[in-house]
């Protein structure tokens, strides 16, 4: 290489390395690792909690398990007491023991009544039949049925004449709800009072007291399809129906045996049984036109 260009081209310095970092350190120590172990680096994620010693969990919820269902089987005996107290709900189940094939015998029963031959109730064991399998039986599921049934005819003939409104339909139905049980009442009282000796619960009097609603929602129905003249037509044939209904089925029960078989009544205690019995029967029609008749234009 020539001197000269030598000159030109002084040889390049090489610069010191830079001063490897330390690394930075934790400004706190970790301590959440239980026990000793190897130490954890900066920045790692922290090992599992350890378990909860079964000795101290177990006992105490199995303890706290045992305490709630004594306390859950406590509260529920307390209620079905109190409950059964008030309302027989078993004797309720027996009362809703139906079937389709019932329904509508039953159903045809109410309605045309006068083919019908035997009205005795069948027995088992002292005890009635369910209402499925003895169409003589009562039962208050075509009662309940009937009554939401007739509520909702009410609306809709009040709807066709512009008179719906919410607190109308609560009235028509607190107010065949409330003469319904009036005439419970009036029934179980007359029999408190005429000391007669009868087989009829409350429940059995409901159910029978209830079968009205069937011939007023077909008055109601016939009324909307063709007018007053049907509505009179078909109420007339459902309130004759449930006439001889109530006669033929409350007969057995509150008159006599002898009655019951055909033979004349004598005596006084038989004449007011007899009274009585025509009495329940003739105040279903006038329940069946009083509740019905206002709602048709």
């Amino acid at each position: 290489m020539e001197p000269g260009r030598a000159a030109r081209n002084p040889p390049k310095r090489r610069l010191p390395a830079a001063p490897r970092m330390a690394e930075p350190h934790p400004l706190f120590d970790d301590t959440s690792a239980v026990g000793p172990g190897p130490p954890r680096p900066y920045g790692a994620p922290p090992p599992p909690s350890a378990a909860p010693s079964p000795f101290l969990s177990d006992p105490v919820s199995s303890l706290a398990a045992a305490y709630g269902s004594s306390l859950a089987s406590q509260g529920r005996d307390i209620v079905d007491r109190n409950l059964d107290r008030f309302i027989p709900v078993g004797r309720l189940k027996y009362y809703f023991a139906v079937d389709t094939d019932y329904v509508g015998r039953k159903l045809g029963l109410l309605l045309f009544p006068f083919m019908h031959q035997d009205w005795q109730v069948r027995y088992q064991q002292d005890a009635p039949v369910a209402p499925r399998f003895d169409v003589n039986a009562p039962d208050l599921y075509i009662p309940v049925m009937a009554f939401i049934t007739y509520v909702l005819v009410a609306g809709l003939a009040l709807g066709t004449q512009s008179r719906f409104s919410p607190d109308s339909l609560g009235l028509q139905a607190s107010s065949a709800l409330g003469w319904l049980l009036l005439e419970v009442v009036a029934i179980l009282l007359c029999l408190y009072l005429l000391s007669v000796s009868t087989d009829l619960s409350t429940m059995d009097l409901l159910a029978m007291a209830g079968y009205k609603y069937v011939g007023m929602i077909s008055g109601l129905l016939s009324g909307l399809l063709f007018g007053r003249p049907g509505y009179y037509v078909v109420l007339s044939w459902c309130c004759l129906s449930i006439f001889i209904f109530m006669i033929r089925t409350l007969r057995l029960k509150l008159l006599s045996e002898a009655a019951a078989e055909g033979v004349l009544v004598r005596g006084g205690r038989n004449q007011l049984r007899m009274y009585l019995t025509m009495g329940i029967a003739a105040a279903q029609p006038l329940c069946m036109y009083g509740l019905t008749q206002h709602l048709l234009p």
